[in-house]
């Protein structure tokens, strides 16, 4: 798979139904050369934000995919959905470019 960019974020809501600041999710566009198209993937908030560069090869933590099924007037319609722990770089030794664990010459990382 290959790393496109941030979709989106979801927020939390506060107890008056407005949305808070604290996000509970980010969902990330891949493109997955197995299904020939872009997939979307969630990983939880607690997780780094990805930003690597356009077409870089990532590989998922824990990948689960599932359905989520909605009934309606004609039958039931059917939703996938992919989630899982990270989005890391695909052999991290032959990528630049990951700029969550390679710091600048001369800083330290954080």
């Amino acid at each position: 798979m290959k790393f496109s960019a941030l979709r989106h974020e979801v927020r939390l809501e506060n107890e008056d139904g407005t949305t808070s600041d604290e996000i509970k999710r980010r969902t990330y566009d891949l493109k997955c050369s197995v299904q020939e198209r872009m997939i979307q993937v969630t990983i939880p908030a607690d997780v780094s934000v990805k930003d690597y560069p356009y077409n870089v090869e990532v590989e998922l933590i824990n990948p689960v995919a599932d359905t989520v099924a909605n009934a309606n007037f004609r039958g039931t319609m059917v939703d996938w959905y992919i989630k899982a722990d990270d989005i890391v770089l695909k052999n991290k030794g032959d990528q630049a470019g990951n700029t969550q664990n390679h710091a600048p010459q001369g800083q330290p990382k954080k």
